[in-house]
């Protein structure tokens, strides 16, 4: 069974930085591509951010600039280095995962909260 575990959430006032961490534990064979989705109050969930096994990464008009994914060296894991933080960041933030023959897989979510 995949696990995903995500981590970095939190309240930060407007200017700020956050950083996100989602790690897969279980057994397999090959992560196709990482990305991270959030989801507002009364809004659809939306990618943020994604990276392909490659490390081609493409991010959301609205954060291009200010976010950055990345995977980490252990290679099950992604972050996401969020700067320059504004209210409208403000959301549930899920990571999610493509894992070869096993399909999608999506962790809790994490609350981010930005004051202005």
């Amino acid at each position: 069974q995949v696990q995903l575990v995500e981590s970095g959430g939190g309240l930060v006032q407007a200017g700020g930085s956050l950083r996100l961490s989602c790690a897969a534990s279980g057994s397999f064979f090959r992560l196709n591509y990482m990305g991270w989705y959030r989801q507002a109050p009364g809004r659809p969930r939306d990618l943020v951010a994604a990276i392909s096994s490659s490390g081609s990464a493409n991010y959301v008009d609205s954060v291009k600039g200010r976010f950055t994914i990345s995977r980490g060296n252990a290679k099950n894991t992604v972050y996401l280095q969020m700067n320059s933080l504004k209210p409208e960041d403000t959301a549930v933030y899920y990571c999610t995962m493509g894992i070869a023959t096993m399909g999608q897989f999506w962790g809790q979510g994490t609350q981010v909260t930005v004051s202005s």
